[in-house]
């Protein structure tokens, strides 16, 4: 079945985002009397479609975008004076065309998520939990900068008081930089600096810690001890040998501990406290990878939003804002050379989220991830480079400000370097695509 799910997932994603896009295009230049020849879904050979007005509607061979192409929007090519071509109207005409895209998927992510918001927004509960750390991992740079488990973030940045979900962001677009922190420990308080160490194939950062996480049996199999042991799914492990267990890694640390001895877990089953003894046993954890383990899957502790119109849009909003800006920050950080490529994600990694997305329980983790996926398409084309919607409107502002058209020979330039760039950009992000699947090429 997920051979099946993956590609329709990542159709159906590509698919609403791309038209959504294209119609915002569509639809302005329609209304300021610019002639639409094409309007097209996909890339390439016609496939199929029809022809209403003066306009073809059609499916393209390549489903890796789509266009619209206006009378006279080539600015490389010669006018002729017709007033339905694009470049005959005046340039806020234009510019309202151009940015007409974007703002459409801006608007879906908003309306997809708060959608999501007012019906069933569920994810893990500790997210919205203060900054306190369950667990810090030996030989991370949590530990090296001297971070207990107990303390208590209070500042991140320029950010006060965050949450996990606030905090996970400015540590992982952080790799092999300093991060300054606010830390209060008992009754004291005093400042940390930690540099993420950069891990996983997109070489995000990771400080180390881990949140206080209750560790909840999922599942459980029959083949190894926890199952033959009396433990059940829903058991929520509290403590290994006498050692809390505030989160997985705790677990997982204590059973390296334990390895194949008689080990007493202690369980919350229906408010009553249980214990039971457990002998850890080796197998696979991952390919190429053993440690000893006792047969179970987890569970998250889940929260469940459901908040009104206006809660539910200011949330959705603010969400918005707050990811745009990490996409301009992450640029930002490749420009000055502090950051990594490999944190780009193309195509292939689209694929890979939705299909994982689709595969989960309901329909949520799909529209959020399309609306995720919407609100990086929309900042991508309003970065200022020609061919894309950004450089279109970065071309009209400054002949706004010239009071004339700029010069079709440097125009002509301008457009052939963006699109060998643009070429050279996707490359390298399939390329990088193609590496975090194959971790040999890696």
């Amino acid at each position: 079945m997920s051979f099946l799910i993956y590609p329709a997932a990542t159709a159906l994603v590509l698919g609403v985002l791309v038209f959504v896009h294209e119609f915002g295009h569509y639809a302005v230049a329609m209304l300021c009397g610019v002639r639409v020849e094409v309007f097209s879904l996909g890339f390439g050979k016609r496939l199929l479609g029809f022809t209403r007005g003066n306009t073809d509607y059609r499916l393209s061979l390549l489903p890796i975008g789509g266009y619209v192409k206006m009378a006279g929007e080539n600015p490389m090519e010669s006018r002729t004076g017709d007033p339905g071509e694009f470049m005959s109207h005046p340039r806020w005409q234009r510019f309202l065309i151009a940015i007409a895209g974007p703002a459409m998927n801006i608007l879906l992510a908003i309306g997809i998520l708060t959608g999501v918001y007012m019906h069933h927004y569920e994810h893990p509960a500790f997210l919205e939990q203060p900054v306190v750390v369950g667990t810090v991992i030996a030989n991370s740079a949590a530990e090296k900068a001297g971070l207990k488990p107990g303390d208590r973030v209070t500042r991140v940045q320029s950010l006060n008081n965050p949450t996990w979900e606030q905090m996970m962001p400015k540590i992982m677009m952080n790799p092999d930089q300093t991060v300054g922190m606010t830390i209060q420990r008992g009754g004291q308080t005093f400042e940390a600096v930690i540099t993420p160490q950069a891990s996983g194939s997109e070489r995000m950062g990771d400080a180390g810690i881990v949140p206080v996480n209750p560790v909840l049996v999922g599942s459980t199999d029959p083949l190894f001890s926890a199952a033959k042991a009396g433990i059940k799914a829903g058991d929520q492990i509290v403590s290994i040998n006498s050692a809390t267990v505030n989160n997985m890694e705790d677990l997982v640390q204590e059973l390296q501990r334990a390895k194949n001895t008689p080990t007493v877990i202690r369980v919350l089953r229906g408010g009553a406290e249980l214990a039971f003894t457990v002998t850890p046993e080796m197998g696979d954890v991952a390919p190429g990878k053993k440690q000893y383990k006792i047969g179970i899957t987890r569970d998250q502790v889940m929260h469940v939003d459901k908040l009104p119109f206006p809660a539910a849009i200011d949330r959705a909003y603010s969400e918005c804002r707050t990811n745009s800006i990490l996409i301009f920050e992450l640029v930002g950080k490749m420009v000055q050379g502090k950051g990594n490529v490999k944190q780009v994600s193309g195509p292939i990694m689209i694929g890979k989220i939705s299909g994982q997305a689709a595969m989960e329980k309901g329909w949520t983790p799909l529209l959020i991830v399309m609306a995720i996926i919407s609100l990086n398409l929309a900042v991508f084309n309003l970065f200022p480079i020609p061919i894309l919607d950004g450089g279109l409107m970065l071309m009209l502002l400054i002949e706004s400000v010239m009071r004339r058209d700029i010069k079709q020979e440097i125009k002509e330039r301008v457009y052939q370097a963006a699109f060998v760039f643009l070429i050279l950009f996707a490359v390298v992000v399939i390329y990088n695509d193609v590496a975090k699947n194959l971790p040999g090429l890696s």
